[in-house]
């Protein structure tokens, strides 16, 4: 599979917007960068090896620069992995076959929220909430977790901390939420 060449003015469709449907992972890189060269045919090999599970975008950064300050590179290559349309992982430099496998790996199994709603689902527990994450009104089954603090703290961490995470760390209702979480926990 042909990695995707990826502008400021393609990011949101071809990233954002497919990660909604398969994770998309990014490689930040220039041209004049030897680690990136190194890194690139491992990447290249490990994504083709996963037979269209994984999306392969590259972008340069000396083509693309505002796109490289807006997610943060400082070095490269900088690799950023996507899921539903927000970051899920990441590293920089180079890796070895083994690490870049096991990083995508980690891409293609269920989500961390999609492990603890199977929980609740298998166990017959707060289906409301499991409704709500279904339906993707992020903002009710929130305001149920909490609801929901007395019966498991840990649980109701785990899972509203899952959310922030699958939602962005500044989403308006991870922001809100995470304030109203710590709050109550301490």
């Amino acid at each position: 599979m042909t990695p995707v060449e990826v502008t400021e003015a393609t990011f949101a469709e071809e990233v954002l917007a497919r990660s909604h449907e398969v994770p998309v992972v990014v490689d930040f890189w220039a041209d004049w960068c030897g680690p990136c060269h190194a890194l690139a045919p491992i990447l290249e090999g490990a994504v083709a090896d996963r037979d269209g599970r994984i999306v392969l975008a590259k972008v340069d950064v000396d083509a693309n620069p505002h796109l490289a300050a807006e997610h943060g590179i400082q070095g490269i290559p900088a690799v950023k992995a996507f899921r539903k349309g927000a970051l899920a992982d990441q590293f920089v430099g180079v890796r070895s076959p083994q690490a870049v496998a096991a990083f995508l790996d980690g891409l293609t199994g269920p989500t961390e929220v999609e492990r603890l709603l199977e929980e609740l689902r298998a166990e017959g527990k707060w289906p409301e909430v499991v409704a709500a994450v279904d339906e993707g009104d992020d903002e009710r089954a929130l305001e149920l977790l909490l609801e929901r603090l007395d019966e498991d703290r840990e649980r109701v961490r785990r899972l509203m901390v899952a959310l922030f995470q699958e939602l962005g760390t500044d989403h308006p209702l991870s922001v809100r939420f995470r304030r109203r979480l710590s709050a109550a926990l301490f």
